[in-house]
This record gives structure tokens, C-alpha cells and sequence, in this order.
């Protein structure tokens, strides 16, 4: 028997350590060729890794939630080789691991099951699912087995600590939901208190994504000043010119707001190229970009990610929704790829229907603005009727939050910015013109 030991690859350029998200496998466990065996982050993106042989784990690096430096051992496994081998990984990865001279890296971490006390190794696994406590005597648990009850009922009752054999169904010899909760209702007369609360006390660790973004969100209201204007503005006609097209789209994506909002944004910065920019708070620089690089929050199963739509101002609406799509869809498949992750200009973040009456963003750091778009509301508003006086009229209103890094931006330069914004919103045709 030999051991191989799979040393962590370099995922992603600049890169000097991964967090371990997952582990799927845990020690003892068989693995092959090409299996997935673990799931590491970087800053960029969560990146899937496989095992290069077929063996037995006998060492894993370390636990959910911990750093590893590219070219460090992830883990080690035993195979039927006579000679003890060594995974693949680059000459710069392994002398950045193994020589704490090399500009950048730090003092290698100790081999896998070195200090940790005896040469001991812990066992990660990943994660796997608490049974139920259960609140009830084995004979009691068996008693109740014997009452008739829907699954639901039974899931219902454990939940809230309820012994079913003393629950007596008003008709027949079920139990139904309208039975236990009548029990709920009335059992305290008789003594019933549940045997515990419906859902116990939990700790849990912030790792991955969750991190990532609470360490990003942290360090942006930490470094930056930030200050948000909010303006309303009457999307009557822009919400008309968005079904007229969605009418004619044949076999093109629908239209949401976002579209037409981007093809706004784009048309308006260049008369405020202070907030297509990114500051680099080290140089004392702010970089203005020419073109735009529209961020897009999108929330996924994993938490917030902010994939890119590069030179959103050389697209037209139908383009700029089918990259909407495509970007979201892979965020929240966690299949995003790291290109399409980081370099941002300016970001959109809207919560659609659940949008509220206005947001503060967090400005996504170095970006120096994001926009956010509220909920869309009808209201009736006051208008001329074109003699002089006025009449009621139904109108459809949404506010627009800005939140701007005020080191960059002033606030003059925001509202100005905003109520160019609203002009353009509020007249669609101007989308559309040269």
C-alpha cells in the first residue's frame, strides 16, 4: 500500500488559499478516480475538486470553514501503488507552500496531522442531518404508532411534543389536524405543557459565500462614507412602452424593468463619469471607466453574488435581458463562472415586488455608487389637463435609491445624476434615440 497526497491545486490566478466549504467524504470513506471529494472557495468563485485516484482516505486537511494555501496537502490517500506519489500541482504552488522565503507566502501550514495534538487528524466530514430528538418513552413512542394519523399530522405533533394516544379524534378514529388542535387549545386544563419548543436554539457557522460577503459588507461601511439619495419617479409610460414591446418579442426574453433601467443608466453616466468608477483607496486613486460594467446583485441559495454584465452599454435592451438571464441562472445554479465574477463599474440591485418604499444599498467595494429600484406602486397624482387646470389620474410610481461613497461623489452630483435619470424614465422614447 502507498499514500498519495493531493495537494490543492492553483484554482485561480492571484489566488493563495481556498476555504473548505464542503467535504464529501470523511475518513475511511472509498473513493475513485474523478470523484468529488470537496468544495472550495476562493475569492471568485466556489470551485468543485476531484480526486485523482482511487484509494482510502486516510487524512483530510482540516474542517468546513478553514484556509488552505495552494500547494498544501488537502488530503492524503492510501492506493494500491508501491511507491508513495504526490498530485499534480504547479512547480510556483508547491514552492510557495514549502519555502516561506517566496514573496507572499506565508509559513506553510503543517502537514496534514501535524499540530493537532498526538499527530491527530480531525475527522471532517460534511455536514449531515440531526434525527429528531424524540420527546416521548420508548413505550409511549410505540403506543402511539398505533393511533391513525396522517404523516402530517404525526410530523406536526412530534414537532410540538404531543404524545397522539392522548388525543381524541372528534369523529371516527383519526386524528386530524382540527383534533390536535383542539388538544393545543384545551390540554393545558389537563395538565399538558409541550414537551419542548418547536424548534431548539441553533449555532451556526458562517462560512463560505455567508462570509465572504459579511467580511465585504463590513469592510464597505467600515472604509466607506456613504450617503443615499432617494427620488420618486412615474414609470406610467416606461411600464406602457415595456408591454408594447413584450407584445412583439416573439421568441426573445421577456422584458422586465431592469433592461430598460440598464439601457437609462448607461445613457446617463457619461455626463457623470464620477460614478462609473472604482476608487483604489491604497494609490489615493479613482479610477473613472469609460465603459460600463454593470453588477447585478442577484440573491442565490448561497447567499448574494454580484456577476457582471461587461460593456452594458454596447447592448440593447433585448441583449442586455437574455444576459440577465444567463447570469442569474448560473449564480443560482452555483455554476457562475469566475469571468463573469468582479470587475464591476456601478451596481444594480433591485428586490423586485418585495422592493419596499426605498433602500440604502451597501456600495459594492471599490465600486464608488449602486442604484437600487423599489417597488412599483399606483397611486393617483395630479396632472394638467392641457386648459390650464388639473385633473386626478391613475400613475404608476417607483422610487430610485442611490447610494453613493461621498469621498468620490457629492451629493449635488448624485441628485443631478438622478433627476437626469428620472427624465429619461419618465420620457421611454428617449431610450430608444440616437
Amino acid at each position: 500500500m502507498a499514500r498519495f497526497t493531493f495537494r490543492l491545486p492553483d484554482i485561480g490566478e492571484g489566488i493563495s488559499e481556498a476555504e473548505i466549504v464542503a467535504w464529501h467524504v470523511k475518513l475511511g470513506d472509498r473513493v475513485e478516480e474523478d470523484q468529488s471529494v470537496a468544495d472550495m472557495m476562493t475569492d471568485k468563485a466556489t470551485v468543485e475538486m476531484e480526486s485523482p485516484v482511487s484509494g482510502t482516505i486516510v487524512e483530510l486537511a482540516g474542517e468546513v470553514g478553514d484556509q488552505v494555501p495552494i500547494g498544501s496537502a488537502l488530503m492524503v490517500i492510501e492506493t494500491d501503488a508501491v511507491e508513495e506519489a504526490a498530485s499534480p500541482a504547479t512547480e510556483e504552488a508547491v514552492l510557495e507552500a514549502e519555502n516561506p522565503g517566496v514573496e507572499e507566502a506565508q509559513s506553510p501550514s503543517p502537514p496534514v496531522g501535524e499540530g493537532r495534538g498526538e499527530g491527530a487528524v480531525p475527522q471532517a466530514e460534511a455536514p449531515v442531518a440531526t434525527p429528531h430528538p424524540d420527546p416521548l418513552p420508548q413505550g409511549e413512542r410505540e403506543q402511539e404508532k398505533k393511533v391513525l394519523a396522517s404523516p402530517a399530522v404525526r410530523a406536526r405533533a412530534q414537532d410540538l411534543g404531543v404524545d397522539l394516544s392522548q388525543v381524541k379524534p372528534a369523529e371516527g378514529d383519526r386524528v386530524r389536524h382540527s383534533d390536535l388542535d383542539a388538544f393545543l387549545r384545551y390540554g393545558s386544563g389537563q395538565g399538558y405543557t409541550p414537551a419542548r419548543s418547536p424548534r431548539a436554539d441553533e449555532a451556526v457557522r458562517v462560512i463560505g459565500m455567508r462570509r465572504r460577503i459579511a467580511e465585504n459588507m463590513a469592510a464597505s461601511k467600515r472604509a466607506i462614507p456613504h450617503f443615499t439619495y432617494v427620488e420618486e419617479i412615474d414609470v406610467t409610460a416606461l411600464e406602457d412602452t415595456r408591454a408594447q414591446l413584450n407584445a412583439g418579442r416573439g421568441n426573445r426574453p421577456k422584458l422586465t424593468m431592469l433592461p430598460l433601467l440598464i439601457v437609462a443608466i448607461c445613457k446617463t453616466l457619461p455626463d457623470f463619469p464620477m460614478l462609473n468608477a472604482r476608487y483604489d483607496d491604497e494609490a489615493g486613486v479613482v479610477n473613472r471607466s469609460g465603459a460600463v460594467h454593470m453588477g447585478m446583485a442577484t440573491q442565490t441559495p448561497a447567499g448574494l453574488m454580484v456577476p457582471v454584465i461587461r460593456n452594458a452599454e454596447s447592448r440593447n435592451v433585448w441583449q442586455l435581458a437574455t444576459e440577465i438571464g444567463r447570469l442569474a441562472e448560473a449564480a443560482r445554479a452555483g455554476s457562475i463562472a469566475s469571468g463573469d465574477m468582479g470587475g464591476g463599474t456601478i451596481t444594480l440591485t433591485s428586490l423586485g415586488p418585495l422592493g419596499g418604499i426605498a433602500t440604502t444599498p451597501v456600495i459594492n467595494r471599490p465600486e464608488v455608487a449602486i442604484i437600487g429600484p423599489n417597488r412599483i406602486v399606483e397611486r393617483p397624482v395630479f396632472r394638467s389637463d392641457g386648459r390650464g387646470g388639473e385633473t386626478i389620474a391613475r400613475a404608476k410610481l417607483m422610487n430610485l435609491s442611490i447610494s453613493c461613497d461621498h469621498r468620490v461623489v457629492d451629493g449635488y452630483d448624485a441628485a443631478s445624476y438622478v433627476q437626469s435619470l428620472k427624465q429619461l424614465l419618465e420620457t421611454p422614447v428617449m431610450l430608444f434615440a440616437d
